[in-house]
């Protein structure tokens, strides 16, 4: 049995998708080739579509990295000398 139209995944052009994130159609090609984003070349001429569903996991990806970055620098700001007490004194 087929599956039906409603759980088919739905691709889209890279620039819908550039438009979407605010970047240029250039890096949603990248990100596709990369493997961060997923898609394929599709139809005849062949054209790079991306799957929608995939966006949504990259942007999940992308505020969890910002999310580690922010607790690095939180951290490694907190470990200044003067923080801890063992300032050089003069």
């Amino acid at each position: 049995m087929a599956d039906s139209p409603a759980s088919a995944p739905r691709f889209l052009a890279p620039a819908q998708v550039a438009e979407l994130l605010a970047i240029e159609v250039d890096e949603v090609v990248a990100l596709v080739v990369t493997g961060r984003l997923r898609g394929a070349k599709l139809g005849s001429p062949a054209r790079w579509r991306v799957e929608e569903s995939s966006i949504a996991d990259y942007l999940e990806e992308q505020t969890e990295e910002s999310r580690r970055m922010a607790l690095w620098r939180q951290a490694d700001e907190a470990s200044f000398p003067e923080v801890w007490g063992t300032q050089r004194r003069p």
